[in-house]
């Protein structure tokens, strides 16, 4: 039980909720995943309401890790590979301020490591002149989604995504 005391958090959004948290579920050292609502101005939030786009709120996934079992970069380079960061408040078929691409940071080393993450990623030139989108803005309230959005993947039988 003493390892669970330094498990820390970490939220991305990455576009259809489903599809992310199936990812870093995979991830060796990822503790607990939970989908839900987060950036927004409205408390708890409804699906409905998110998908509206009135909230301000995107679709995410909160991340408990153990970071002696997966650095916070492993989980920032697995968040650049399952989404196209260039795409302005959409992924795939998925279109709406819900489903931008965000990495909501929970401390200040969280913080320069998704910024050094991001400017690397620009350097690199995987995606030529499009600029990445993803914003990078400090964790605010995090709105559990409906349970039957909790391991959608797991309780439907799917393996991935459509992106």
């Amino acid at each position: 039980m003493s390892g669970e005391q330094n498990l820390e958090k970490a939220t991305f959004a990455a576009g259809c909720f489903w599809g992310v948290e199936a990812a870093f579920r995979q991830i060796e050292g990822v503790t607990d995943t939970a989908v839900g609502y987060t950036g927004g101005k409205k408390e708890r939030p409804t699906y409905e309401e998110v998908s509206s786009g009135t909230t301000g709120h995107a679709e995410a996934v909160q991340v408990t890790f153990n970071p002696a079992r997966v650095s916070y970069e492993k989980l920032l380079s697995v968040f650049w590979s399952m989404h196209d960061p260039t795409q302005v408040n959409r992924q795939g078929p998925d279109i709406g301020t819900n489903y931008r691409s965000a990495i909501f940071y929970h401390t200040p080393t969280q913080k320069a490591a998704a910024e050094a993450s991001k400017e690397q990623l620009k350097r690199s030139g995987k995606f030529g002149k499009r600029q990445i989108a993803t914003e990078i803005v400090p964790a605010s309230s995090f709105w559990r989604a409906e349970e039957y959005h909790q391991r959608y993947f797991e309780k439907h039988g799917f393996r991935g995504c459509h992106i």
